[in-house]
């Protein structure tokens, strides 16, 4: 108790600073002045009926959620889905994959009122947090109101748990006032037991549940007609510094005829990311000039991917996928998806946020890993020169990619046990 009476003093002095670091993000991302009273708790609209409150914080929580989303609906068909996000990349991101299927909002910040707010205005029967979002008044204020909060496809690399366990009474006492855990893997299950939670299941990473849409693979066979009989290596999700590193070594070592599509992870990038390719001397081409029907104009050397949603085409359009995040120490982006739509991978060292997923691919063979970007295009290259590696590569990591999947059942049975009313 005396640790979250510290905690909430913290965020009272923070106070003045939330208005200041929105105005700030919204310099590179004017979606972050939208919507701000949600932000604490204020809403101009309801479920009209029983609500499941999923939150998905950004991006990759979102797309990890659609499996679970669509169970969900199937399931409880007299419920409505509340999404909540934090990042208006995640909001974005559903509004293009859900549209009004669900409905949507920002999970306010931590304080008591606004999470107080929230609950009153939504009533959610049961709450599922995607991953590990871990907000000790939120789920306090749950507890009070007997709304059942549930951790789902937990994970939780070294560095995070590091970080929690400086606030170990705060950490504890959040993570047993969860009515249920269920980890991606024994080591994330493990690091949170060590935190303090009181169980912690064991149900795979939804993730892999995840099947790339029809209607994106055609798109990416549409996307790979328009570019021609060029070999394409993606850089899938990149990361800020990632890039230049790319850039520096495409122009020691050109890959021939082959193109680069660079498809940053954050939108706000977008012309930053195509500023470091022109300053490289690199012929840059964004995805938003491509003319429907017509080919890429021949000097093309970089296609930036400037658009949100189409990462399934990426991966469907290209010969060979880098995943960024993993040539830097961000832990890496979702190889799963490249996985899953047969393409060979390529991957960083720094693998943490898939570390199980990453070391999986690797020893089955799906996935290669380098430690440059030299390592990367020597190894893209091989990749392309190779026909029968790059199929053997493919196949496996859809193998690999179907062996892995069943997380959103089990996750879905967990939740089912929190709506004992709602047989299916």
């Amino acid at each position: 108790m005396m640790a979250r009476f510290f905690y909430n003093l913290a965020l009272l002095l923070l106070l003045p600073y939330v208005g200041l670091h929105l105005l700030l993000r919204s310099r590179r991302q004017p979606e972050y002045l939208a919507h701000l009273g949600e932000r604490f708790g204020r809403y101009g609209f309801t479920g009209g009926q029983p609500l499941i409150w999923l939150h998905a914080v950004s991006v990759g929580e979102t797309r990890a959620a659609l499996p679970l989303v669509a169970a969900l609906k199937e399931r409880y068909p007299g419920h409505r889905i509340l999404l909540t996000h934090m990042t208006p990349t995640g909001r974005k991101t559903s509004e293009e994959l859900l549209g009004d299927d669900v409905l949507r909002a920002y999970l306010p910040y931590d304080y008591p009122f606004a999470v107080r707010r929230f609950l009153r205005h939504f009533r959610p029967a049961v709450g599922v947090i995607m991953e590990t979002e871990i907000w000790p008044n939120l789920v306090a204020a749950c507890r009070e109101r007997g709304v059942p909060l549930l951790l789902a496809n937990a994970r939780l690399s070294e560095k995070s748990a590091r970080r929690y366990a400086r606030f170990p009474n705060l950490t504890r006492g959040a993570l047993q006032g969860l009515a249920a855990v269920a980890a991606q893997t024994e080591e994330d299950a493990a690091r949170l037991l060590a935190l303090g939670a009181q169980k912690a299941d064991v149900l795979g990473n939804v993730k892999f549940d995840t099947l790339p849409p029809p209607e994106q693979l055609a798109l990416g066979e549409t996307l790979r007609r328009t570019i021609g009989a060029r070999p394409v290596l993606l850089a899938a999700s990149t990361r800020e510094g990632e890039e230049a590193l790319l850039f520096e070594a495409l122009a020691k070592h050109p890959p021939g005829d082959a193109l680069l599509v660079v498809v940053p992870r954050h939108p706000q990038r977008f012309e930053e990311v195509a500023a470091l390719a022109g300053k490289a001397g690199f012929a840059v081409l964004r995805r938003s000039e491509i003319a429907a029907g017509a080919g890429l104009p021949a000097p093309a050397e970089i296609l930036l991917g400037d658009s949100m949603g189409e990462m399934f085409a990426y991966y469907a359009a290209c010969d060979v996928a880098f995943i960024g995040g993993s040539l830097l120490d961000y832990g890496s982006q979702n190889l799963i998806e490249a996985c899953a739509v047969g393409k060979p991978v390529l991957i960083g060292r720094s693998t943490y946020n898939f570390s199980l997923a990453a070391e999986q691919a690797l020893e089955c063979g799906a996935a290669r890993q380098i430690g440059t970007a030299g390592e990367l295009l020597e190894a893209a290259d091989a990749l392309l020169r190779d026909d029968a590696a790059r199929k053997r590569m493919g196949e496996t990591g859809r193998e690999f990619a179907a062996r892995h999947r069943g997380a959103t059942e089990r996750t879905l049975e967990m939740v089912g046990r929190y709506l004992p009313s709602l047989s299916a």
